[in-house]
């Protein structure tokens, strides 16, 4: 009978992940010699007849399995198709449904060919339409399965050396289309790639412990069944506690998991950001993301791409989790041999954000104040007596200011002659 992780010793956690959550080798061999099949019947096959030369350039095993972190019977992943004549996001999009409707085709013929050992079912073939694409392959013997999402992207990185004068002007273009189109945070498959990197000579350890936050975020949905924070904004934050509170390859495990959980369970005053792949050196890209760590809290944005806040837009699912953490931090899992409480390591909640350059208000100078434990900042107007109306009438307020909720053109919006140069954030 296997162990259940809330009364499972902190002391025995690596055995429980071992015995677990580690994958099935025989398992994981069969898909991914199925993966390569397919990987390969799509590059040869798809569009086959075109007009236009179209060809998959390239198919990448994305999600868990991708990244090493799949948990044994309850994993899913993705394979993301790179198109050779999509040449911008709106390509993308316009020709998604025309391209999927492709693959699904090739994989139906694939589906008779009965080459792939493993059970192979196509998901969703009640909707022959449906621009949603899914299969799943199953172990019958090992009673294993994992799905799989179908995704298409543009390969914004084709034929790009990476180097870091490519990599500014890539993401300028990148971030200046998905605020025009008004689709931030849509186009993360074209960067599938560097996700994939940003975890791949990661200790075994901490894929192990990503693994086991999975487990813990797998059984909070069993329970609470309502809409909970994207799994990934949880495998990144295993990431940041790892990073900034131990850094070895080999750690105790319980006091990373606790870690973690700490996390969650403060997540209104996260912010999380990587500058691996982009940073604040070119001053377009650090304006945009300025204003994306100015966002309501949680922020935990995508590594790879910075229009992505994978922590965003469930308040009520971050509130959920939050309190699932709080009282799964005393359960056994958390408690040494003489009943004491596993400490966590010492890690920020939020992170500092490099000074950004503001252009003073001529009627006015602002001081900016920060709490030494709260995420969000109060600003003091000084208003000289000649200061417009506006000014004056706001100056009467003391406590008035921009929320950390309300975007500040909102709420400058308000005053039709104010700037919002007037204020530092």
């Amino acid at each position: 009978m296997k162990q259940e992780l809330s009364s499972t010793p902190a002391r025995e956690l690596d055995t429980f992940i071992e015995n677990d959550l580690l994958p099935d080798t025989r398992f994981r061999a069969e898909v991914n010699a199925a993966i390569n099949i397919i990987c390969d019947f799509l590059k040869k096959r798809c569009f086959q007849g075109a007009t236009d030369s179209v060809m998959v350039s390239k198919v990448v095993k994305s999600g868990s399995l991708g990244k090493g972190t799949d948990v044994n019977g309850r994993s899913d992943a993705e394979l993301v198709v790179f198109v050779n004549n999509l040449n911008s996001f709106e390509d993308q999009l316009k020709k998604w449904g025309e391209f999927i409707q492709e693959i699904k085709k090739q994989l139906r013929k694939l589906q008779c060919e009965n080459i792939i050992r493993l059970e192979f079912v196509i998901k969703g073939e009640q909707w022959p339409n449906s621009l949603a694409l899914n299969f799943r392959l199953r172990s019958p013997d090992l009673d294993q399965e994992m799905e799989f999402d179908v995704l298409l992207a543009y390969d914004i990185l084709d034929h790009v050396s990476i180097n870091k004068k490519s990599m500014i002007k890539i993401y300028r273009e990148f971030i200046a289309t998905c605020t025009s189109l008004g689709l931030e945070g849509e186009f993360y498959t074209c960067f599938t790639e560097l996700q994939q990197n940003f975890l791949k000579d990661r200790p075994d350890k901490l894929k192990s412990l990503i693994r086991l936050v999975k487990h813990w975020y797998q059984l909070c949905e069993e329970k609470l069944r309502k809409p909970l924070p994207h799994q990934y904004a949880l495998e990144l934050l295993t990431v940041y506690a790892w990073e900034r509170g131990s850094r070895a390859p080999e750690f105790n495990t319980a006091q990373g998991f606790r870690t973690v959980l700490e996390l969650v369970k403060n997540q209104r005053h996260l912010r999380i950001y990587w500058t691996v792949s982009y940073d604040f050196e070119d001053q377009d890209i650090s304006n945009y993301l300025h204003g994306q760590l100015r966002r309501a809290r949680p922020v935990i944005l995508d590594p790879a791409d910075p229009t992505r806040n994978v922590a965003g837009g469930n308040p009520v699912g971050w509130w959920l989790l939050a309190e699932e953490a709080r009282a799964w931090l005393k359960f056994s899992c958390f408690k040494n041999c003489d009943n004491s409480t596993v400490r966590s390591w010492k890690v920020p909640m939020e992170l500092d954000v490099p000074h950004q350059q503001h252009i003073a208000h001529p009627c006015c100078s602002c001081v900016r104040h920060v709490g030494s434990d709260l995420p969000s900042t109060k600003t003091s107007l000084v208003v000289p007596s000649n200061g417009p109306q506006w000014l004056l009438f706001m100056a009467s307020f003391t406590s008035l200011r921009p929320s950390m909720e309300t975007p500040l053109d909102v709420f400058v919006g308000t005053f039709p002659e104010m700037s919002a140069d007037c204020f530092l954030h």
